[in-house]
């Protein structure tokens, strides 16, 4: 008899953590490089995007299948590290750390170290000065564990200890890019929105099959589980979300993208956009309803690429839209080219 796969409950997120991305997604460039011992599961499992899944009766050579990074049984002093590579370097606001399905060989407890590194090598990674960011603390079995912490460096490298050994399923480590200073000198249009340079959704009012911060994700969606999409509106109105741009700039060309979504794309879009007069979303919400509009409401098209130019009204330097969708259903991506405000 097959038995159901057990898929992880998503955490829920304090605003520390919803408002941030994910620096250690591998979507956007972030690599475990080196660990200790990878003898159970292999380290790039942590930082898979998709939650961590259990598979009853699934077994390798090594024995029972595991989603996530597990280290064998240690009989001897000392314990268990692994080294990852950021998407971008980047401030950390905190952590998820995720012991899903992991119980009775979750790792006890960790903590977490930090560095600045222009040299993935190990030779250069261990010569490199760190700095412990999350003390040790102790983790339980098949749980999501939000912790947060406080620190202004800008760091590319994180060195997880698991105190002696054991299993994580999955490493969220929330924050923001430090892109500002670079993308500054770039002269060319860029994505202001995209998240590797900083984009990141604020609030929305739905994203009951889809999150927000897939719209800002490189490349095309490899299918409609990769988009914003939200349930289907049975009462008058519409959806929307806010997102912040990496840094400010004058949004010339804009892209929306139905990739997959062909009975439930979203009907008809519509952005507003404006230089924030606050950061919290309640006052964002209320603030955003009177912002200009950058692109008025435009029919979209299902599973294609939709590109804005003429329309697209010349408000000068912005440092957030908000995207409406007319009345529901999804969106892949969105895409906002246009000039780094000098």
């Amino acid at each position: 008899m097959n038995h159901p796969v057990l898929t992880a409950s998503p955490a829920v997120l304090p605003d520390w953590a919803s408002q941030a991305i994910n620096l250690a997604d591998p979507r956007i460039g972030a690599r475990g490089l080196y660990a200790s011992d990878e003898f159970f599961a292999p380290l790039a499992r942590m930082l898979k995007p998709e939650a961590a899944i259990f598979v009853p009766g699934k077994y390798d050579e090594n024995g029972k299948w595991m989603d996530g990074w597990e280290t064998r049984r240690k009989r001897h002093h000392g314990h268990d590290w692994s080294i990852i590579r950021l998407a971008r370097p980047g401030r950390i606001a905190g952590f998820d750390i995720d012991t899903s399905h992991f119980t009775g060989n979750y790792a006890p407890a960790i903590s977490i170290e930090a560095t600045h590194c222009a040299d993935d090598s190990l030779q250069a990674l261990e010569q490199a000065v760190w700095q412990e960011i999350l003390p040790s603390c102790a983790l339980g079995g098949n749980q999501h564990h939000l912790l947060q912490i406080s620190n202004d460096g800008v760091w590319s490298h994180l060195r997880l200890r698991i105190y002696p050994d054991g299993g994580i399923a999955r490493l969220r480590v929330y924050g923001q890019p430090d892109t500002a200073s670079a993308l500054q000198a770039v002269a060319e249009p860029i994505d202001l929105v995209a998240m590797e340079n900083g984009g990141r959704p604020i609030t929305w009012n739905d994203a009951h099959f889809g999150h927000p911060s897939n719209l800002l994700l490189p490349g095309r969606g490899s299918n409609m589980g990769e988009g914003w999409e939200t349930r289907r509106r049975r009462e008058p109105g519409h959806d929307w979300c806010i997102l912040a741009l990496g840094v400010p700039g004058i949004i010339e060309r804009i892209e929306v993208d139905t990739a997959h979504f062909k009975g439930n794309f979203a009907d008809r879009c519509s952005l507003q956009a404006a230089t924030a007069l606050s950061s919290m979303p309640a006052a964002l919400i209320a603030e955003s309803q009177f912002w200009p509009v950058l692109l008025p409401e435009t029919p979209l098209s299902m599973d294609a690429i939709h590109t804005f130019a003429d329309s697209v009204a010349k408000l000068g330097p912005v440092s957030h839209v908000r995207l409406n969708i007319h009345p529901d259903g999804g969106i892949s991506r969105l895409r906002l080219f246009g000039q780094v405000a000098r």
